[in-house]
């Protein structure tokens, strides 16, 4: 599945939310979430830019996947 190239930072941070992430810390422009599941604790960052890079939203995805346990692709439907 092809990678969002319109999402901000303010969307992947709703969009993570479905999946169980949720704010603990902001420090200027870069929000921490946290996860607390099945798997264990999971923190990553997410800038709070108008546009994420293909780079940086595709490295933040693929981390996400990683600790879930899911295809990036899946991890994809389940936000989109």
């Amino acid at each position: 599945m092809r990678i969002p190239r319109d999402w901000s930072g303010d969307d992947l941070i709703k969009r993570l939310g479905k999946v169980g992430y949720h704010p603990t810390r902001q420090s200027g422009s870069h929000v921490r979430l946290t996860c607390q599941g099945a798997f264990g604790e999971h923190h990553i960052t997410v800038p709070r830019h108008k546009l994420l890079r293909i780079g940086t939203l595709n490295r933040i995805l693929q981390d996400v996947a990683n600790h879930l346990h899911l295809d990036k692709d899946e991890l994809l439907r389940h936000l989109k």
